[in-house]
C-alpha cells in the first residue's frame, strides 16, 4: 500500500475519532441515527476502549464512511485504483 494512501486511511480514522468526542454521551444516538444496529451502537457506546480504539470499529466505519468524507469535499492524496 502507498504512503499516500495509508495518510488517507489515518485522517479519516482520526476524523471518525474526533467525531466520536464530539459526540459524547449521544454517541449511541448518533450512531442509532446514522443506521448503525442496536447491538453494534450498543456495544460501540458501551466500550472501555478510547477514541482512537473506536474509530476503527464497524460501527463507526459505517457511520461515517468514505463516502460521507468525499461529500463533505475532503481531498484524497492517492487516486482510487479502477477495476
Amino acid at each position: 500500500m502507498s504512503p499516500l494512501r495509508e495518510i488517507d486511511k489515518w485522517v479519516r480514522r482520526r476524523l471518525r475519532c474526533y467525531a466520536w468526542k464530539q459526540w459524547g454521551s449521544a454517541g449511541y444516538r448518533e450512531l442509532r441515527k446514522r443506521g448503525v444496529s442496536v447491538r453494534e451502537a450498543w456495544n460501540t457506546s458501551k466500550s472501555a476502549h478510547g477514541p482512537w480504539r473506536l474509530s476503527k470499529t464497524p460501527a463507526l466505519n459505517l457511520a461515517l464512511p468514505l463516502k460521507l468524507f468525499r461529500q463533505m469535499g475532503l481531498p484524497e492524496l492517492a487516486a482510487a485504483r479502477s477495476k
